[in-house]
């Protein structure tokens, strides 16, 4: 189903409706289908479009960690939480505030693990 819905969801890109919320919505549907760095692009792409996406910032950081990009990741919660709470969207702040410290801790819990190299696939 998820390739499905890629497939439709790409067929819009370019278009009239391409923005934010459509790259916003391929990232999601990207991360679903077990291809962050694809996700993540994505969702760099909806927060050219529009900076002020705080959800787009969480799963750009999302894809980020899901990548083993954490330092990236954790660049993104950044930015991220800084744009949620300009916005007052003291939820997607939070969560990506417990995002941020999971990530730190498994940074501090594991110094042997290679920085910045993507998951190896099962």
């Amino acid at each position: 189903m998820t390739k499905a819905i890629i497939a439709n969801l790409e067929k819009m890109l370019g278009g009239p409706r391409d923005g934010a919320l459509l790259r916003y919505s391929l990232g999601n549907e990207w991360l679903k289908a077990g291809n962050p760095a694809q996700a993540a692009d994505c969702f760099r792409a909806a927060i050219e479009r529009d900076a002020k996406y705080s959800a787009a910032w969480k799963l750009l950081g999302k894809a980020l960690a899901e990548n083993g990009e954490t330092k990236a990741a954790l660049a993104a919660f950044a930015q991220g939480i800084a744009v949620a709470e300009a916005r007052g969207d003291v939820q997607a702040a939070k969560e990506m505030g417990v995002f941020a410290r999971r990530l730190r801790k498994q940074l501090d819990g594991n110094g042997s693990k290679a920085e910045g190299q993507p998951k190896a696939k099962p």
